[in-house]
């Protein structure tokens, strides 16, 4: 089946959705040990959070860009994921989805989440003919991330330089097999999601 040009694609269950953050292990590791970030991470900064594992790879180099070794996979509630879809505004102005720009300008200001659609990557890492969100997120959005949304933090930084190694030897079928199984996110029952039109 083709895929459409915007898909959420992640690892679900009824009531949480994953997505993936890299970070410094200074940051990372407390927050793999408690469950949740510790005081060092910045809530008063936009953070990224990305449901597509592979553009997580791509985006920290498979956890070897610095800053960026300690991959996460951050696993919150829908209630919550949603919250910020719906108080989200694109990150870029298209014109026939916004009056204009000064009002998606003035929507990009007041609104505490942004979507971002980036093209999936394969194995290689390469660019797919499709895209995948980025959700970012800010001021009440971030504070609801970090402290009501997130139901637990886990270390994929193993997984990462398991499923590199192995597409690095060649063996892409093997690496498949590894990756987290992702599927089409549900939101058509959740209110409408934003999306730009095709290129």
């Amino acid at each position: 089946m083709e895929e459409p040009h915007r898909r959420i694609r992640a690892v679900h269950t009824e009531s949480t959705i994953t997505v993936y953050q890299a970070y410094a292990p200074g940051i990372g590791l407390p927050a793999v040990r408690d469950g949740r970030f510790p005081a060092a991470w910045k809530r008063d900064r936009m953070t990224w959070i990305k449901p597509s594992f592979l553009w997580m790879m791509y985006r920290c180099g498979w956890g070897t860009k610095a800053g960026q070794e300690s991959v996460l996979a951050v696993e919150v509630t829908r209630d919550g994921f949603e919250w910020a879809l719906r108080h989200a505004c694109l990150s870029s102005y298209v014109r026939g989805v916004h009056p204009d720009r000064v009002t998606w300008q003035r929507q990009l200001k007041r609104a505490p989440a942004r979507i971002q659609w980036d093209p999936e990557r394969d194995l290689r890492l390469n660019p797919l003919p499709y895209r995948s969100l980025q959700l970012g997120l800010s001021g009440e959005a971030v504070r609801r991330y970090a402290d009501e949304w997130t139901v637990a933090v886990r270390d994929v930084t193993p997984l990462a330089r398991k499923i590199h190694a192995l597409v690095s030897g060649g063996d892409l079928d093997a690496a498949t097999r590894l990756l987290p199984q992702e599927r089409p996110y549900p939101y058509s029952a959740a209110p409408e999601l934003p999306a730009e039109p095709s290129p």
